[in-house]
């Protein structure tokens, strides 16, 4: 390369030197001109800042004191996360140049520069406060000279993360939170199914204010996942719940369960470097006003919960958060199952709602077969029970059984289970167990019995009527005669009687209750017993002579069809009365 001349070096000098193009500045001098090493962040006295914090990043924010501030508290509210936050005082040994702050001036400058004029001079840093978690801190301590500035530093090493924060010049609290009392913890004062009962000490904000109901409140909290330490974090949880179900819900992902997950609706965000917006604002709570005992219902019996208590200051837009606790809600209450033994004649009672209107049972049936025979029969009247058969899981047979013989054959499973429900009213009920106890003892609405059955894939057949007949003209002073229809099946009929005078008034009526068995009769009142079987239907009538009668007495005569299998079939109660004379 050819050698430039001197005089062409000379005359670029003197152009940079002397051009009329360049400026004629000392960059020293030229602050505006300059980009800050550090982004400054202002802390303005009485007013909560919110910042946004990136992973491993350190976030500083600077503030000065009035010199007649003697005292100085900076409150830091992480929202979800641990931070580590610290406090340091930076004093210089001279002011700032006045020259810097003249040139900020005309430059039009604001004051976020101002920190950069301190880094310029010499000067030392004292290390005031530091602190690692994620609770609302304070700190609170003496004021430095006036020629200090203060730097707040934070730090999230984990994720990123929002706080806030807030300067108080003076002794003792701000009045911008509210105060905790001592006692600091949610206590459990009842657990229940589905409601758990919650009390706190009352706030301190709260008692000395005649009028707090206008400035503050109590809010509730309840979740699945774990206590928050403070209402940012709750925020910040909703928040990424709800942008997770967003994410799935093109996907068709179930949430996890809960009633209620919360009783918030949605959460405004809090801007940057902005105020907070009021807890007003698109907060719902479970729990309004000053009382500091709820009662949290809905819930879901057998699941655990927690709860968090936050009192809000509505003026401010501020909360401070009790500490929060966990109850697990009792199981429900399921009726116990009972194993019904083979062939056993089983009483039924229903209480007057809850766990007791229905029962459970199960039986495992003999046999290579798995077959059974179920026989039901309400002894309400009118009242009605559904019984429900299942095996495995699946639903077999539901029925309603009522006054009538109900017969369900059962077949193929190796157990079943049999749910019994009352359809009938709760009054009903009662008055029917009254009637029944005081028709003889009856203990129970509904009479069951199953049986293991070898012989036939079918019910038993039935008799065409249960009528039974007396025949005038056979009407003796000491005997009667008798007639009823009977099966094509080889059985053992009964036959029982009571003297009409001997009972109660209305006693014919009562007697004609399906329910009275011969378990329910005296063995002297039984008259006789026999077995009888016709192949024709339209020809299975049988007779008795009943003897050994009173002349002119009314006596009321039940027959009992018996069977091996099934609950005993009664006919209808019939009234006769003997011959006086003969």
């Amino acid at each position: 390369m050819a050698l430039m001349p001197l005089s062409w070096w000379l005359g670029a000098a003197l152009t940079l030197v002397c051009g009329s193009s360049w400026p004629e500045v000392n960059s020293a001098l030229a602050p505006e001109n300059e980009v800050p090493l550090r982004p400054t962040t202002w802390l303005t006295e009485g007013k909560i800042t919110s910042v946004t914090l990136r992973k491993g990043k350190t976030r500083r924010l600077y503030f000065t004191l009035k010199k007649k501030a003697s005292a100085m508290s900076v409150t830091v509210s992480p929202c979800d996360l641990p931070l580590e936050w610290s406090l340091a005082a930076r004093t210089l040994k001279d002011k700032p140049l006045k020259s810097l702050h003249y040139l900020s001036f005309i430059s039009g400058t604001s004051k976020k520069s101002t920190p950069e004029m301190w880094w310029r001079g010499p000067g030392t840093e004292e290390k005031l406060y530091s602190f690692t978690g994620d609770v609302v801190h304070t700190y609170s301590g003496p004021s430095h000279p006036h020629s200090s500035i203060y730097i707040l530093r934070l730090r999230s090493k984990q994720f990123n993360t929002r706080a806030t924060v807030h300067l108080y010049e003076g002794h003792g609290p701000s009045g911008t939170f509210p105060l905790i009392p001592a006692d600091q913890r949610v206590h459990t004062l009842g657990v229940g199914m589905t409601s758990v009962t919650l009390s706190w000490a009352p706030s301190p904000s709260i008692t000395s204010l005649p009028n707090a109901e206008n400035s503050y409140n109590y809010c509730v909290l309840v979740n699945s996942l774990r206590n928050y330490p403070s209402l940012c974090a709750a925020q910040e949880s909703k928040r990424k719940e709800k942008d997770q179900k967003q994410d799935k819900k093109e996907r068709k992902v179930t949430v996890w369960p809960i009633l209620k997950e919360w009783w918030w609706q949605q959460w405004d965000t809090y801007p940057e470097d902005q105020s907070p917006p009021s807890t007003d604002d698109g907060l719902q709570c479970m729990c309004h006003g000053l009382d500091s005992v709820c009662t949290v219902s809905e819930l879901l019996p057998d699941t655990p919960y927690y709860f968090d208590v936050f009192v809000i200051d509505r003026l401010n837009g501020t909360s401070a958060a009790y500490k929060g606790t966990f109850a697990r809600t009792h199981e429900e209450a399921r009726p116990a199952i009972t194993s019904l033994k083979e062939g056993e004649l089983k009483w039924v009672t229903f209480g007057d709602g809850g766990s007791n209107s229905e029962q459970l049972f199960t039986f495992r049936p003999r046999g290579w077969q798995h077959s059974g025979l179920l026989t039901l029969q309400s002894c309400g009247g009118g009242d009605k029970i559904k019984v429900t058969v299942s095996s495995q899981g699946e639903v077999l047979t539901s029925q309603s059984v009522g006054g009538d013989l109900s017969h369900i054959w059962l077949q193929g499973s190796p157990s079943y289970l049999i749910h019994l429900e009352r359809e009938g009213t709760a009054t009903e009920q009662i008055s029917l167990v009254k009637d029944q106890i005081q028709a003889g003892g009856l203990m129970g609405s509904v009479k069951m019995q199953i049986s293991s059955a070898y012989h036939r894939r079918g019910v038993p057949s039935l008799p065409s009527t249960l009528q039974i007949k007396s025949f005038n003209r056979l009407r003796g002073c000491n005997s009667i005669t008798l007639a009823w229809m009977g099966t094509e099946e080889r059985s053992l009929y009964c036959v029982y009687h009571r003297k009409l005078e001997n009972l109660e008034a209305g006693g014919v009526s009562t007697l004609t209750s399906p329910c009275l068995g011969p378990e329910s009769r005296s063995d002297t009142e039984r008259v006789l017993c026999k077995y009888f079987q016709e192949l024709n239907p339209r020809r299975a009538v049988t007779t008795a002579v009943i003897g050994g009668l009173e002349p002119g007495t009314a006596y009321v005569f039940d027959v009992y069809l018996m069977r091996r299998w099934g609950i005993p079939i009664k006919y209808s109660s019939k009234m006769v009365k003997t011959r006086k004379e003969c």
